[in-house]
């Protein structure tokens, strides 16, 4: 017996044929002029902007660990992210700030954005955003401490639902001493805030 709750096996289909029947159903006509090469485009466009799946922190961190007595706090801010709600696929983008307290090791500057990077690039809620990024920097350099602080907009919000242009959502995740040690967690928050420009 067919599991029914699974939907037709569309395993063969083509990704532009997909994209072209999507287009049908929703009310136009891909073969027009100006569409004819539409999902063509979205399948490389979509392909960009689920990358992250093909990537992991450890693989973009390759070359990227220093061994490094510094253990004051690093704070990246103002990360620029891009991704996709998972909920409707529809943009949230926004900023990530980054800090973390070395223990030995340090990340090449570069290399935090790009763990920002690969799990933005794939669909995401905002919160689970914000975890895998603490977890991942935790796990690959053992710091003393990692704090993530993400701001978006979210374009599910602002373009259906409730249509609220003006909101923004924040989310943080903390480990080792900034979650243990209060004013750690309150120099993380100041610096962050600090002449930051709103979204």
């Amino acid at each position: 017996m067919s599991d029914t709750t699974k939907g037709p096996d569309l395993s063969a289909a083509g990704f532009e044929d997909l994209v072209a029947e999507m287009i049908r159903r929703l009310g136009d006509d891909p073969t027009r002029e100006g569409m004819t090469r539409t999902p063509a485009r979205f399948e490389k466009a979509m392909s960009f902007l689920t990358k992250g799946y093909a990537e992991t922190p450890v693989g973009v961190l390759a070359g990227g660990l220093f061994e490094e007595r510094h253990e004051s706090m690093v704070l990246v801010k103002d990360i620029e992210l891009y991704s996709l709600c998972e909920h409707h696929l529809l943009p949230f983008f926004g900023k990530a700030h980054v800090a973390y307290i070395p223990s030995g090791k340090i990340i090449g500057l570069s290399k935090i954005a790009r763990i920002v990077e690969v799990y933005a690039r794939r669909f995401q809620v905002q919160e689970r955003l914000t975890e895998q990024v603490a977890q991942a920097i935790w796990d690959t350099t053992e710091p003393q401490g990692v704090a993530v602080v993400i701001e978006a907009r979210h374009l599910c919000m602002m373009m259906r639902g409730v249509q609220k242009q003006n909101s923004k959502t924040v989310t943080s995740a903390m480990r080792g001493v900034f979650l243990e040690d209060h004013r750690t967690r309150d120099e993380f928050m100041r610096l962050v805030t600090s002449g930051h420009q709103p979204l």
